[in-house]
């Protein structure tokens, strides 16, 4: 049984691991509990993190972030976020390690709520422990079925990186060229080296990052979200 915290409200339940709950009252109860740095609502049940471990998941996130941020950097319209809880839709509120957008003033499919993502970014990224982790199934069906365009897994246990994009509803490998070098198709430009980055060969990362950035796709694309931007803009 839930043992109550004290509110000014009233007594609220306490978050739990394996908890039923609808996003309503799962936002009421993560939000009664500070101390909590993450929890997640997938499919109407709630998912309570242990603590991170820094070589399985502390250092890859870090790594993995710095790539988002400076992709952001160089693409005006686009923003990253870092463990920022999503709201998919009534049974569905996860944390990703990571997101890429593009703003709606952009263009961007999603909208801010009280600060809140909602709806699906463009793309999400976790970080696994193995193939057989959480992210790598029940996650990665909510995702998909709630309409996020790419989805990026670092498995870091087993050494892989899967980048998936959306077809027809459901999540299919994002091609990868003869040169292994994986291209997103939400965001041009964005190129990654998979066994580089697992490597930590950050130097061929790097190089392969700024190639894409680059490129003339890259440029319209930056030009187009530019557009975007000024068709949203009121008329004076």
């Amino acid at each position: 049984m839930s043992v109550p915290v004290k509110a000014s409200w009233g007594e609220i339940p306490l978050l739990r691991n394996g908890d039923h709950l609808d996003r309503a009252e799962f936002e009421r109860r993560y939000r009664a509990m500070p101390q909590v740095k993450k929890a997640e609502l997938i499919d109407g049940v709630v998912y309570m993190p242990s603590p991170v471990n820094f070589l399985e998941h502390g250092e890859p996130h870090a790594h993995l972030m710095g790539l988002f941020t400076l992709y952001r950097f160089h693409t005006a319209g686009v923003r990253v976020g870092d463990n920022s809880t999503v709201r998919l839709d009534l049974g569905s509120e996860p944390q990703p390690d990571a997101v890429l957008l593009i703003d709606p003033e952009h263009g961007g499919r999603v909208t801010f709520t009280e600060g809140y993502i909602t709806d699906g970014p463009e793309l999400a990224a976790e970080v696994a422990a193995s193939s057989a982790s959480f992210d790598a199934n029940v996650k990665l069906r909510a995702y998909q079925r709630s309409g996020v365009q790419e989805y990026l897994l670092w498995r870091v246990q087993d050494r892989a990186l899967d980048w998936f994009a959306l077809r027809e509803g459901r999540y299919v490998p994002l091609p990868a060229e003869p040169d292994r070098i994986l291209r997103s198709e939400m965001f041009p430009g964005f190129w990654l080296d998979p066994q580089a980055l697992i490597a930590e060969d950050f130097a061929q990362t790097l190089a392969v990052l700024n190639l894409g950035l680059a490129t003339p796709e890259h440029a319209a694309f930056v030009a187009r979200l530019r557009q975007l931007r000024a068709r949203s803009e009121p008329k004076a």
